[in-house]
């Protein structure tokens, strides 16, 4: 039989009807409120390869190195051919079709959702791989199935496996056909925390269907309730501008405005909150796992439209952290142990044995747990700070490529401590610390030392849930693990200069010895690796803003224009748009990304000045085949003619904008952020900085241009208060500190709520 029904499948038929098959049927089976449907089984995809005689030629196409990004595509392309350009038997395009007219009047609108035979596993969710269509018909239902089945091989789905180690030949895709549920209200629930594994059930929530809840076009209410006491503990009620709706006349989904009366209104009753607290209850209690539910209300049933796993619960600690040990220099650190002081640039603590590095050939010397010492990091020493376990700089601030990267990578860093080349001495056993900005003589037991990973996972028990997305900022794709595992909304800024930078070329010489496909596939490797961590979480990735003063370090560096002060000359979109031939590269990789289904990325656009700017940049992107009314593209603010000029800016077409509050404070007051001598009157928090942003936040609210901050400032409590106060869309915070932004953003937004109601 090509088709089963849901009625008939239960949890262990994983291998004919997929992980999302099986766990509707084991819904269904347990009596809980399933939407009818079939399967379209695991074994009629192998048959129709099989039978047709494509198994070996499209198993053979993929079979290709998955960092090579233009393999891959042609990967892609030679498997999807296949499988659409070979007929469906008729005996099973009958079966499918006589399946379908028995669901609801044998005219219902369907959902045509793949269910791989390796996803929703307990140890691997596998989420967003293969393709789901909604509202379909007789008309395309056949057509969809079978993209479907070569959704299994989208680019995407190819890296992915090879990564996660699944073979190709050894995993098959069925497809659940089923009943639309024409949503007036929808979203997700966890039956446990998510990170934590609290008991708790946490719901998001919106108006439509689901579609704009997982994927992240919304900001859904969320919703914290008691699993002891059946409460709600806290209701967010977010501003839900659009919805996901079926068109009355087309069929087909679409976005749409939420109508104004109902933005701020809060989605869920207390009887709905209620069921989904007993149906969570249930589905957890009969999987015996906490599990991650999507649902769905129609004419007040709630339906349960699929039910996978959690697999982001952390184990739970042997024993609690002792505050007074955490992160926190010792009193010795104020006594004459003390060998240099700086600032404290990247926190946390740790010993090793000084490394003095002068050359870059002198980066081969650096050891595992090594202390670098250096006049100041560039790019092309990550490898090396990837190995060491502190940072040490004579030059530089808290926004030098030291701090930021050290950051990131959660390694403790003291930066601008004018002579550690010179005081310290080479193979010297010190502790750096990087919250008091010390290095002191001896080492730090190992037991006081930080884990990297660990210490961005957040310690408290609940994320804060908030209307204002936090995101993260990184520097660097090596991170991206690490700024994952904060439970961020997202990356607010993935910058690309430090995966061109580490080249060690600049990007013109680059290209003349390895060619322009070397050159787009390194791009492509670096924002995949954040892409797929993040994934479907956004991604926001500046294109190249580098000066000429950090490119002349490079090979070919000899060719840059030789400029006074480069953090006002040739950098940004402004080099861009004079040298199209590197910047076409950068899209062209960008559009390669998105053929490869990370959707979730983002691009934007750097030290644009008007909206002359944001026309050419909009047209090469156009050019490089990326449609800018169908992805989200957007620039950053870091000019005051840029904050003026915001409205120009909207009329081009932008979706959001972004501040730069490293470059729009220096800008703005005439003080170099990289020097020193100026460092005391560097201030974001400046009135006329603000009442730019201010100013640029409302009239973003205005016409609807979503507004994120992604500068260094965004970590501050005062610019967050400031930023929720003015409505801006996003904060976007370091690695370090994205907690302490989602509390503070979380208790400024109750504050509001507080006001409005007083």
């Amino acid at each position: 039989m090509a088709v089963v029904w849901l009625d008939d499948v239960r949890a262990d038929d994983l291998d004919l009807v997929g992980g999302k098959g099986a766990s509707l049927g084991e819904l269904t089976g347990a009596g809980l409120p399933v939407p009818p449907g079939f399967v379209v089984t695991a074994g009629t995809y192998r048959a129709f390869i099989e039978d047709a005689g494509i198994d070996d030629e499209l198993f053979a196409a993929v079979e290709v190195d998955h960092e090579d990004s233009e393999a891959l595509q042609a990967a892609h392309e030679t498997a999807h051919d296949l499988i659409m350009e070979t007929p469906m038997p008729d005996d099973v395009r009958e079966e499918i079709l006589d399946a379908y007219r028995s669901v609801g009047e044998g005219d219902a609108f369907v959902a045509v959702r793949s269910s791989a035979t390796a996803e929703d596993l307990p140890d691997a969710s596998f989420a967003g791989q293969q393709e789901t269509f909604l509202n379909v018909t007789e008309e395309d239902l056949l057509d969809r199935v079978k993209e479907c089945w070569a959704s299994l091989f989208s680019e995407r789905a190819i890296y992915y496996r090879n990564r996660k180690g699944f073979p190709h030949d050894k995993v098959d895709i069925a497809v659940v056909v089923q009943q639309m549920v024409d949503a007036e209200k929808s979203g997700v629930m966890f039956t446990r925390h998510p990170s934590t594994g609290k008991k708790e059930i946490i719901i998001e929530a919106a108006w439509g269907l689901g579609e704009a809840v997982v994927s992240g076009t919304v900001s859904p209410d969320n919703y914290v309730i008691s699993r002891e006491t059946g409460e709600v503990e806290t209701a967010t009620i977010a501003d839900k501008k659009t919805m996901c709706v079926r068109d009355e006349e087309s069929g087909e989904t679409v976005m749409r405005d939420v109508p104004n009366d109902r933005r701020h209104e809060r989605v869920l009753t207390d009887d709905e909150v209620s069921r989904l607290l007993e149906l969570g209850e249930l589905v957890e209690d009969h999987y015996e796992t906490p599990q991650d539910v999507e649902w769905a209300v129609y004419e007040g049933e709630v339906y349960m439209l699929q039910s996978r796993p959690i697999t982001t619960i952390a184990e739970a600690d042997d024993g609690e952290e002792d505050e007074s040990d955490s992160g926190r220099s010792r009193a010795a650190a104020t006594g004459d142990d003390v060998l240099i002081r700086g600032l404290g640039a990247s926190p946390g603590i740790a010993s090793g044995r000084a490394r003095i590095v002068t050359k870059l050939d002198h980066l081969d010397q650096v050891a595992e747990g090594d202390i670098i010492v250096t006049e100041m990091t560039m790019p092309d020493m990550v490898p090396a700070m990837k190995r060491a376990a502190g940072i040490v700089t004579d030059e530089g601030g808290m926004t030098s490529h030291a701090a930021i990267v050290s950051r990131e990578l959660g390694v403790p860093a003291v930066v601008g401590t004018g002579d550690g080349t010179k005081t310290l001495e080479d193979g010297e056993v010190v502790t750096i610390d990087g919250d008091k900005g010390t290095v002191r003589e001896g080492e730090e037991p190992e037991e006081k030392q930080r884990q990297p990973v660990e210490e961005a996972r957040p310690k408290t028990p609940v994320k804060p849930m908030t209307a204002t997305e936090v995101k993260v900022n990184v520097s660097i794709p090596e991170a991206a693990e690490r700024a994952a595992a904060t439970g961020a909304d997202g990356v607010g800024l993935l910058r690309i200069e430090h995966m061109v930078l580490t080249l060690g070329k600049t990007p013109e010489r680059f290209i003349e010895q390895n060619g322009e496909r070397a050159y787009v596939d390194e791009i492509v490797s670096g924002v995949r690796e954040a892409a797929e961590e993040f994934y479907p979480r956004p991604v926001r990735v500046r294109t190249l803003d580098a000066p000429t003063d950090e490119f002349r370090q490079l090979e070919g560096g000899e060719n840059e224009p030789r400029e006074h002060n480069p953090m006002l000359g040739y950098r940004g979109i402004r080099r861009g748009l004079d040298n199209p031939s590197v910047f076409r590269l950068e899209l062209q990789a960008f559009r390669r990304l998105f053929d490869m289904g990370y959707d979730n990325l983002e691009v934007m656009f750097p030290l644009v000045n008007d909206a002359e700017d944001v026309l050419r940049a909009k047209e090469h992107m156009r050019e490089a085949g990326i449609d800018p009314e169908k992805r989200e593209w957007g620039v950053m603010i870091e000019t005051p003619a840029a904050a003026l000029c915001i409205e120009e800016l909207a009329d081009a077409g932008i979706d959001f904008a972004s501040f730069g509050t490293n470059d729009l404070t220096q800008y703005t007051l005439a003080v170099d952020r990289n020097n020193e001598h100026v460092a005391d009157i560097y201030d974001e928090l400046h009135p006329a900085v603000l009442k730019l942003i201010g100013d640029t936040v409302e009239t973003c609210r205005e016409v609807g241009v979503k507004t994120s901050i992604c500068g260094q400032a965004g970590s501050k409590p005062k610019m967050v208060q400031f930023l929720v106060d003015k409505g801006v869309s996003s904060i976007s915070a370091n690695i370090d500190a994205v907690r302490d932004v989602q509390h503070e953003v979380k208790r400024v937004e109750q504050r509001l709520l507080l006001d409005s109601v007083r």
